[in-house]
């Protein structure tokens, strides 16, 4: 049976290591489809797997396949290795506080959450290629202006930052991350957004 132009274009989304965008997704017939082509044919895609265990799902850096939220704790019973990276309450926070509030500088961050910010906290998300220097204040000594990157959104599952998800109340800005599975000894606690992306919250530790 001949492959169709959605079995190519999903054979490209599975194997692919990065998002792709409609653009690139075009090459792969030559650019004898359109822009709104190619969207059709994603969006029908995107309901095939919509009730399977991956997902087709638009970020910032164009269209990838996902593991289902749903399928995420039992594929980290395959590896130990395969555990998702472990985070404070603390941490969490000044990454909120980073997205929601930028740009902003280790002071502003400072300020905002009442105690000291520990230098690995912003070296550990530089690391991941969540956060960036985006620029300096013009004010004594000149800080850094921290920001989020597109590694960000896409880790995240968004397309902008208007995706982040909406605090309940202007008073409990940037802290209320209601929208996110996050693990905590077996439970889910309320916290971050990603989509694809699983954190899981030390429950003690050193605030940083």
């Amino acid at each position: 049976m001949p492959l169709t132009r959605e079995h190519i274009l999903e054979a490209a989304l599975l194997t692919a290591k990065k998002p792709l965008s409609v653009r690139e997704l075009r090459r792969l017939f030559d650019d004898e489809l359109s822009h709104a082509d190619v969207l059709k044919l994603l969006e029908s895609l995107s309901a095939f797997w919509r009730e399977r265990g991956l997902r087709l799902r638009e970020v910032a850096g164009g269209w990838r396949m996902e593991t289902a939220p749903e399928a995420t704790p039992f594929l980290f019973k395959l590896k130990d290795e395969d555990r998702p990276k472990r985070f404070t309450r603390a941490a969490l926070e000044t990454l909120a506080v980073i997205a929601y509030r930028q740009p902003v500088t280790r002071g502003d961050i400072e300020e905002i959450r009442g105690v000291s910010l520990s230098p690995g906290t912003l070296r550990m998300f530089e690391e991941r290629g969540w956060i960036e220097t985006v620029g300096w204040r013009e004010t004594p000594g000149r800080p850094a202006l921290l920001g989020t990157t597109r590694q960000f959104l896409e880790d995240f599952g968004l397309k902008s930052l208007e995706d982040l998800p909406v605090p309940e109340s202007a008073e409990n800005a940037p802290f209320d991350l209601s929208s996110t599975r996050t693990e905590v000894e077996g439970t889910s606690e309320s916290l971050f957004a990603p989509q694809g992306l699983t954190l899981v919250l030390e429950t003690e530790g050193s605030k940083s």
